[in-house]
């Protein structure tokens, strides 16, 4: 329970942390125009924006808790399986979207928002700010719901709390790094959390796979490749909270070594083929 609600803390702190950074992107654009009323016009229209990001993601969420209970236990369970997986996918897809577009994410947010604001055109601002949050908020819907169907469930105020404590970090961290590289700078903590979220990921194909193999959709060999559970079980305080981190099975079986076999080799052969290589420097 508590490696899983460590998850949901971890996705809200870092998803948040990110709607923030766009959030800041725009919101410092805008209090360096000169224009003391275009600065007033594009704050109302960049706030509209992320209150009506928010409103989406919420509704987003709702949807699919709706329909998760629109279904019988059966279907429940298949549904919860594919958004384990799902999610999976996602992350590894918003790891791989950041990891392409980081390092030009402040340019082009400044230029979009110069192009709406020399056609006086705010409903740029709206947009951009609408999409960001809105985008982030049904990522990480998707993501606890995910995590959360992975793990065994909990309590709705044990969640709530982690859900808290989460944006509190975020706000927390969004300042520290605000401060400048001092003490931490954006590269080093997007570097980390990328390294921690591709590891979630694989928690969760494991996880995943693990359900469709219990619902009899994939038949796995029966016996076990190796057994680590004397020197670290997987349910254990310490081994449970690095096998919700990442996957990792002390007693596997042939399904989930393949898996993650599989999920590293994909994920190598991702960013060899689409991340950016490194710029060379010129001495």
């Amino acid at each position: 329970m508590s490696s899983q609600l460590g998850n949901v803390i971890f996705i809200i702190w870092r998803e948040s942390v990110e709607a923030l950074l766009v959030v800041g992107i725009l919101n410092t654009w805008l209090q360096q125009q000169a224009d003391p009323q275009a600065r007033r016009t594009g704050h109302r229209w960049l706030w509209s924006g992320v209150g009506a990001g928010l409103l989406a993601a919420v509704l987003f969420g709702a949807a699919i808790l709706f329909f998760s209970e629109q279904i019988d236990d059966e279907a429940q369970e298949l549904y919860q399986t594919i958004a384990v997986l799902v999610a999976a996918v996602l992350i590894v897809q918003m790891v791989l979207w950041m990891k392409r577009n980081g390092r030009t994410l402040k340019r082009d947010l400044e230029g979009s928002l110069q192009r709406a604001a020399d056609s006086s055109s705010w409903w740029g601002v709206f947009v951009l700010a609408m999409i960001a949050v809105a985008r982030e908020g049904s990522e990480t819907v998707i993501f606890l719901y995910g995590t959360l169907a992975a793990g065994s469930g909990g309590s709705v105020l044990m969640s709530s709390l982690a859900i808290a404590l989460g944006f509190a970090l975020a706000g927390a961290t969004y300042a520290l790094l605000q401060v400048g590289s001092r003490v931490l700078d954006w590269r080093t903590f997007f570097r980390i959390t990328e390294i921690m979220l591709l590891f979630l990921a694989a928690s969760l194909f494991v996880s995943g796979f693990d359900h469709l193999v219990s619902l009899g959709y994939i038949n796995a060999p029966p016996g076990k490749l190796w057994d680590t559970s004397a020197i670290l079980p997987d349910n254990g305080p310490i081994g449970g909270l690095i096998a919700a981190l990442t996957g990792y099975r002390a007693r596997p079986d042939v399904v989930e070594v393949a898996v993650m076999c599989v999920y590293w080799i994909g994920v190598y052969l991702l960013f060899a083929r689409f991340a950016p290589a490194q710029v060379r420097k010129p001495a």
